[in-house]
C-alpha cells in the first residue's frame, strides 16, 4: 500500500487550536496600522523572477539559493515572492500610487524561501508589512518605530530590543564600501565562503556573517557611522530625539546594515533572546532608491516586515490569552420537527450575535451533549418535539453544576444576552 500524501517539507498545517493565537496576532496588527492611517495592499503569490533579482540582488542568498522559480507555459521565469516590498513597489508603479504622492501600505500574507527548515524558520512563512512613501524625513521613521512599540505593547510582548542604525547616503557608502573591501582583503584568507563571494559583489553583506570566525574580523571592521554625511547625521540625530520623547527605548547598533544600494540612512531591528538562533522579530528601513531602481521616478520609502510564526511563539511562551472563538451555544435536537425549528432558532441566535453551534448527524440526547461539552459552548440548548409544541426550549450552563432551565423562545435572546453578555465583548 502507497505511503499516504504528507505536507511539504517546510510547509505547516495550521490546525485550529492555534489559529485562535493567529487570529489575535493578525487582528492586533489590523487595528493597530489603521489607527496610523495605513490601508491594506494585496498583490500575487508569484512574480516574475526579474523582480526580486533587480530588488533583492543578485548576489544575495535569497535569490541565489533560496527562490522557489520555475518557468511558465510561455517561458517566462517566475518565482514565489520571498518578501512583500518589491511587489508593493511594484504594484504602486503600475498602477500610478507612488510619484508625487504620500501612501501609507499595509500586508499581510504567506511568502516562501526554499531554507533548512527550523523553528521559527519555515519554507512558507507568514509576514505582516508596512511601507511608506513620499516622506523624506525621520518623522515617518519614528512613526513606524512607535507603531510597532504599541503592536508589540498590546499583543502583551515585552523583553524585545530595538536595534537602529544610519547607512547614510550611497554616495557615502560608496566610499566606506571600499575602505570595507580594502580592510577584508587583508583578511581574506580567513574569511568564509559565502563572505569571500561578497567580498566583490557586496560586502557590507559580511557584516551580517554568522560564521564565528568572520564575525571576530568584522569586530575590528570600519564602521559605516563614521563615514556618515552631515545630512545623514543630521536625519539619524533627530529620529533618536523623536524616539526619546517618545519614551522608546533603543540600541545604536553600528553593524546593523541593509546591503543592498538603494537602502539608505534608517534601519532598524526588533530582537529577543527568547527564541534561540531566530532572534529577528521585526526588520525595517528607508529604502529611498528602490522605487527608481525598479524603473518609477525617484521617491523616498520606508518599511518593515515581521514573521507571525515568530511572534506566535514569543506568545505562547508569554501563555498570552487566546481570542475566544468557542460557541456561546450548541443545539441538541430531537427529531424531524426539532432539527426544522431548530435550524431556525439557529440563525435566529447569530442574527443576535451569539456563536451558535447546531448539532448535525441526529443521535440521541446522550450523544448530543456528549458533543455539547467537546464543543466548549458554555450553554446546550435542547429542543424536542414537546418543546417545539410548546415554544420552548430547554437550557442547560455546562460549565457549571446546575438544572436545565425551560424558558420561551420569544425571550431567548434576551435571556441570554444577560447570562453571556461579557462572553459578547470577547
Amino acid at each position: 500500500m502507497s505511503k499516504s500524501v504528507q505536507a511539504i517539507r517546510g510547509m505547516n498545517d495550521l490546525l485550529p487550536e492555534e489559529a485562535a493565537i493567529w487570529q489575535f496576532v493578525e487582528q492586533v496588527a489590523r487595528d493597530t496600522v489603521h489607527a496610523y492611517g495605513y490601508r491594506e495592499i494585496r498583490f500575487p503569490i508569484a512574480e516574475k523572477t526579474e523582480l526580486f533579482s533587480r530588488s533583492i540582488g543578485d548576489a544575495t542568498d535569497i535569490v541565489e539559493k533560496e527562490m522557489y522559480t520555475f518557468e511558465d507555459r510561455s517561458g517566462d521565469s517566475l518565482s514565489l515572492r520571498p518578501e512583500g516590498t518589491a511587489s508593493v513597489v511594484r504594484a504602486g508603479i503600475e498602477h500610478g500610487l507612488l510619484y508625487n504622492q504620500v501612501q501609507r501600505f499595509w500586508y499581510i500574507g504567506p511568502m516562501f524561501r526554499h531554507e533548512r527548515p527550523q523553528k521559527g524558520r519555515y519554507r512558507q512563512f507568514y509576514q505582516i508589512g508596512v511601507e511608506a512613501f513620499g516622506m523624506p524625513g525621520p518623522d515617518v521613521d519614528a512613526e513606524l518605530i512607535m507603531l510597532l512599540a504599541r503592536f508589540f505593547r498590546v499583543l502583551g510582548l515585552d523583553g524585545l530590543t530595538l536595534e537602529i542604525n544610519s547607512l547614510g547616503t550611497p554616495e557615502a557608502r560608496k566610499v566606506y564600501r571600499q575602505k570595507l573591501v580594502e580592510y577584508f582583503e587583508c583578511h581574506r584568507d580567513a574569511l568564509d565562503e559565502d563572505s569571500l563571494r561578497r567580498l566583490d559583489k557586496n560586502p557590507l553583506r559580511i557584516l551580517d556573517s554568522k560564521d564565528a570566525q568572520t564575525r571576530a574580523i568584522v569586530a575590528d571592521a570600519p564602521l559605516l557611522s563614521d563615514h556618515l554625511d552631515d545630512e545623514s547625521r543630521e536625519h539619524f540625530t533627530r529620529l533618536t530625539r523623536y524616539l526619546d520623547d517618545a519614551g522608546i527605548g533603543y540600541a545604536v547598533n553600528p553593524r546593523l546594515v541593509r546591503g543592498l544600494d538603494y537602502y539608505s540612512r534608517t534601519v532598524f531591528e526588533w530582537t529577543t533572546d527568547k527564541l534561540g538562533a531566530q532572534s529577528a522579530v521585526c526588520a525595517g528601513g528607508r529604502y529611498d532608491g528602490l522605487v527608481e531602481h525598479l524603473g518609477g521616478k525617484a521617491t523616498p520609502g520606508i518599511g518593515f516586515a515581521m514573521g507571525i510564526e515568530r511572534l506566535v511563539e514569543l506568545l505562547k511562551l508569554a501563555d498570552t490569552p487566546r481570542a475566544d472563538i468557542k460557541p456561546h451555544v450548541y443545539i441538541a435536537m430531537l427529531g424531524e420537527l426539532a432539527e426544522k425549528e431548530g435550524m431556525k432558532l439557529a440563525e435566529l441566535l447569530r442574527d443576535a450575535g451569539f456563536r451558535t453551534q447546531l448539532n448535525c448527524g441526529g443521535g440521541g440526547l446522550k450523544g448530543q451533549m456528549k458533543k455539547a461539552d467537546r464543543s466548549e459552548a458554555r450553554f446546550a440548548m435542547i429542543l424536542g418535539e414537546e418543546e417545539v409544541n410548546r415554544g420552548v426550549v430547554a437550557l442547560k450552563d455546562l460549565r457549571i453544576n446546575g438544572e436545565q432551565e425551560v424558558i420561551a423562545v420569544d425571550a431567548i435572546t434576551d435571556e441570554l444576552e444577560k447570562r453571556i453578555k461579557p462572553l459578547l465583548e470577547n
